[in-house]
């Protein structure tokens, strides 16, 4: 899962019902390490934005961070680097959305199960159905 997706699951907007859905009927998740800084920053943009009142955003970062632990990490090393390197040229993608792909992929391969890959992020979805991973929402 990616932050366009987990971020809904703590912030009501379009699509928040899906994700909780799709999270209530998975069987794990699992998000890289970095979506913990991504979603930080979106929440922190929300309050210089004016789009969250700091107090809920404070509530929104503490019921996350409850949460955090609860789900799979996938590690970023040099060759999950290295295939996000390849994915971002391969199918334009932005360095961190290629990270989340990489992630999504690797954990496919270690787990020799299908994976699906939930992300709000239009070029993400087509980049992940053109390399085998399900879309839940």
């Amino acid at each position: 899962m990616d932050t366009s997706a987990l971020i809904k699951r703590y912030i009501y907007e379009k699509g928040t019902d899906d994700v909780i859905g799709w999270m209530e009927d998975a069987d794990m998740i699992g998000t890289a390490l970095i979506t913990r800084a991504e979603f930080s920053a979106t929440i922190a943009r929300a309050i210089r934005g004016n789009r969250l009142p700091e107090a809920a955003a404070i509530e929104t970062l503490d019921e996350f961070r409850a949460n955090w632990l609860n789900y799979q990490h996938i590690a970023i090393d040099e060759s999950l680097i290295a295939r996000a390197d390849g994915l971002a040229v391969s199918h334009a993608l932005r360095g961190y959305d290629a990270v989340h792909l990489a992630c999504a992929l690797t954990w496919q391969e270690l787990l020799g199960a299908q994976v699906s890959l939930a992300t709000y992020d239009f070029e993400m979805r087509e980049a992940a159905q053109k390399n085998g991973l399900s879309l839940p929402v």
